[in-house]
């Protein structure tokens, strides 16, 4: 029997289109693009993204911490810092400013706070701060800005400014404080913390608002510091200020501040120790790490770092010595006013140095304003304004012509001839012409020859001189003079641990027509051309009794922590002294001008110049200077002829211990009494009794030589 096999039926060929399996491929490429993308954010960015959520949610607030203590070399506190109870408010993210209407509305019932120049945009800002009081304005406004887009809200709000002002409403006192209240929270930038109230925080008022805290978002109880001043006035010019909360960083150094991590209300050192040493004395903020809810409010705060106090300097100065020389300055000052010689000058300066180490023993100035004679302290001039000093250089002048080779230690006199240049009048000494037929080098230093000085400018320009012809010098003169003046100091800033030093001024070399000005030349040899500061006679005067090396004045001795109990921690870092520069002179001619510095208080000839101090016992040594000068009263005024007077010196001769200089200029002309001296004496026995340096018998005013 044969089968047949039924036949299967035929399939139908698939009927999906091709366009939908490319959609489905598609789909699955993208499929796996979003597992790739996923794997890449959760396996390999995970942990980071993670930390970006986290750091969204979660921010740190900054706090202030004390500034850092100023003492003097002895412990003494010339600068602490005063606790005062203040009321903070800490904006939060996006703080509306309804918000901040209501709270200070809330506080003006509270406290006391006085309106502060509010000016009239001021009381138009919190005028329109309610959201209801803003949509009444803008309804009154054309409709054409009414239907301004959103994204033009500042040109809106400045049309609703201009109608309250044309529109001004009245304000209640307790309004006016509130918008004053509202004025500083609307400024802090968010996260920010501000000062409400600072000054006079009653108890009552700290009662009340603590009470109530938890009705004023933001608003907290706190603490604020400002500078107090133990010492009084006595080196505030030194010490310098810092910025309070209101005036915030300076406004030509704001960037950098910025970026250095300070907020725009925080205070800053903003001028000379305070300045200066900004980095040491500011302290390291506190951190407070802070959450941030949904709705923008900080939901919990936790402190991560309670922040560390500024570090302390501790100064060189000793403010009891500082004082003193304080008061022999002003009481001179004014003893030279009331005797009708001041009415030209602008003041009087002094400084002393340890001439060893660098270290300024003390600081002091008195500036005058000659219009009103109003006097103020300006211990600052002895850094910041230079002068015409006079022979007081002159030692500088003979150690530069021993360097040159035009005297010798063995071979320095020189006749006592003036000069005489053709159209001007002879240039001799304060002495009569004929007093002395010649000089040697430590005489001339004695009696203040400026005979001698300008003989050794002339040589030391290889000279050719007829008198009342001509006199030619080497066109190098100026610049081999100063060259010598510039290993003392002298035209040089110092180095000194303050902001504003400057270099002093020098004279012209040349006329107009490019003659090079001898006459001036002979001048700048005794000290009556150039204009050095007192802290650049200070160290010229250093690095003679030194023996030759100029020493880098400073201030701040050593920096120091304070610990939390509040007692003094430990040394972080000591100044060191520091040598800018050693003088090219041998000890032999060092000691001749020291010889010389020496019969300048000592010598026994009627025109020695500073035998009013050879009372001191161990004796000292320096030199005086006179130089002559114009000043007037006023920009109208006809100029007057003045003198100013100077002294730089060191004591103990035998063993320098300190160095001074003093200064006072434009006094009048006809002044014959030595004020410079009254000080300096004055300032050396003042150092003698506090430093219990005793008499030596050995080393007395009858002494001849330094070295005997």
């Amino acid at each position: 029997m044969k089968y047949i096999r039924t036949p299967q039926p035929k399939r139908n060929k698939s009927q999906i289109p091709f366009r939908l399996n490319l959609l489905f491929f598609i789909a699955f490429l993208l499929l796996a693009a979003l597992v790739a993308q996923l794997a890449y954010l959760q396996i390999l960015n995970g942990p980071r993204l993670a930390a970006e959520v986290d750091r969204t949610n979660k921010t740190v607030v900054t706090g202030n911490v004390p500034r850092g203590l100023i003492f003097d070399s002895k412990g003494r506190a010339l600068v602490t810092n005063k606790a005062n109870n203040a009321i903070t408010y800490t904006k939060s993210v996006g703080a509306k400013s309804q918000q901040m209407y209501d709270i200070a509305n809330q506080l003006a019932k509270l406290i006391d706070k006085p309106e502060d120049n509010l000016t009239k945009r001021d009381y138009i800002d919190y005028y329109l701060a309610p959201t209801k009081v803003s949509k009444q304005i803008v309804s009154k406004l054309p409709k054409k800005i009414q239907d301004l887009p959103t994204d033009k809200a500042d040109k809106l709000y400045k049309y609703e400014v201009a109608y309250v002002r044309q529109h001004m409403p009245t304000f209640t006192a307790t309004q006016k404080e509130a918008a004053g209240l509202y004025k500083i929270m609307n400024g802090a930038t968010q996260l920010s913390t501000v000062y409400l109230k600072n000054q006079d925080v009653t108890a009552h008022e700290v009662a009340v608002v603590g009470e109530r805290l938890t009705q004023m978002p933001g608003v907290n109880l706190g603490t604020d510091w400002e500078r107090s001043y133990p010492n009084g006035d006595s080196m505030t010019s030194i010490i310098g200020q810092v910025s309070n909360e209101k005036s915030g960083l300076p406004a030509d150094q704001l960037q950098a501040y910025l970026a250095n991590g300070y907020a725009r209300n925080d205070r800053v050192g903003t001028s000379y120790l305070e300045k200066a040493y900004e980095n040491v004395l500011k302290g390291s903020k506190s951190q407070t790490q802070v959450e941030i809810g949904n709705n923008n409010q900080i939901i919990q705060s936790v402190s991560k770092f309670k922040g560390q106090q500024g570090a302390n300097l501790n100064l060189t100065i000793d403010s009891d010595y500082q004082k003193k020389v304080e008061k022999s300055l002003s009481d001179t000052f004014s003893s030279i006013r009331s005797a009708g010689a001041g009415s030209l000058s602008d003041g009087a300066y002094a400084v002393a140095m340890d001439p060893n180490t660098g270290r300024i023993l003390a600081m002091a100035g008195q500036h005058q304003d000659v219009q009103t004679h109003k006097v103020e302290d300006d211990a600052l001039g002895v850094i910041n304004r230079a002068f015409v000093v006079g022979s007081a250089v002159k030692g500088a002048t003979v150690l530069g012509a021993l360097q040159d080779g035009v005297i010798t230690v063995n071979s320095n006199t020189q006749a006592d001839t003036p000069i005489y240049l053709p159209g001007t009048p002879v240039k001799k000494s304060v002495y009569p012409v004929g007093t002395f037929s010649s000089l040697d080098a430590a005489s001339a230093l004695e009696v203040s020859s400026n005979i001698y000085m300008m003989w050794l400018a002339m040589k030391e320009g290889h000279y050719a001189y007829s008198p009342n012809n001509y006199l030619k010098l080497n066109s190098d003169i100026f610049s081999k003079m100063r060259g010598y003046f510039n290993q003392f100091g002298l035209g040089l800033k110092t180095g000194i641990d303050l902001p504003g030093e400057i270099a002093g001024l020098e004279g012209n070399t040349h006329d107009s027509s490019g003659n090079l000005l001898v006459g001036s030349a002979l001048d700048l040899s005794y000290g009556n051309y150039d204009n050095y500061t007192l802290i650049q006679m200070l160290q010229y005067i250093s690095a003679i009794a030194n023996n030759g090396y100029r020493m880098k004045p400073f201030l701040v001795n050593s920096i120091s922590q304070t610990l939390s109990d509040g007692s003094s921690g430990p040394v972080l870092t000591s100044t060191q002294p520091s040598v800018t520069s050693k003088i090219d002179n041998t000890q032999d001619q060092i000691n001749l001008v020291k010889q010389g510095m020496w019969q300048v208080v000592h010598g026994t000839n009627g025109w020695t110049t500073a035998t009013s101090l050879n009372t001191l016992n161990p004796g000292v040594a320096g030199k005086t200077g006179t130089a002559q000068g114009f000043a007037r009263e006023s920009k109208d005024s006809a100029l007057t002829e003045t003198i100013t007077e100077s002294f730089v010196g060191y004591a103990p001769a035998k063993d320098p211990k300190i160095a001074i200089a003093v200064i006072i200029p434009n006094l009048k002309a006809e002044t014959t009494t030595p004020y410079q001296l009254q000080i300096a004496k004055e300032m050396f026995t003042d150092f003698y009794q506090m430093n219990n340096i005793k008499e030596d018998k050995d080393y007395s005013i009858h002494q001849k030589t330094v070295n005997g």
